[in-house]
């Protein structure tokens, strides 16, 4: 699938797969100076990058297992969702989990992007639902903490 990527920075680095077979491209900071994140806060990095996904998918923005465990810097909203119809810049809202005050440098990889496929459902309001063994049990009902 090719998927259209303007650079709105000249310093934007354009997504990379890390091997042959990886579902998630890293994004890259795209900044004028580095950004200092304190323990507990959020800053929202920009990529300079935007996309065109084909109408029916969508850009999942997950955390990068290395820096959400090594240093606890992974996205504010645990999963960004770029659009298909969004064409502005693709910013991640990155959060620190960790005790320290953690530095994001231009070119580092802060997050990845899967692109997925979607349904857009039609929902129907209904009286009843169907029944089922587990019912309306929520959180935990089926036995397993």
């Amino acid at each position: 699938m090719n998927v259209k990527i303007q650079k709105l920075n000249k310093n934007a680095k354009i997504p990379v797969y890390g091997s042959e077979y990886a579902a998630g491209a890293d994004l890259y900071a795209c900044l004028d100076f580095p950004v200092n994140i304190a323990p507990g806060r959020t800053k929202v990095i920009p990529t300079g990058i935007a996309l065109e996904l084909p109408v029916g998918y969508a850009g999942l923005i997950y955390a990068r297992s290395g820096l959400a465990t090594k240093q606890g810097l992974a996205p504010a909203n645990k999963v960004g969702v770029v659009d298909c119809d969004y064409r502005g810049e693709v910013m991640v809202a990155l959060h620190n989990h960790s005790q320290e005050t953690r530095t994001v440098n231009s070119g580092d990889r802060i997050a990845q992007l899967v692109i997925t496929p979607y349904i857009t459902a039609v929902f129907e309001e209904a009286k009843d639902l169907s029944s089922t063994a587990r019912g309306a049990g929520g959180f935990g009902s089926t036995g397993k903490n």
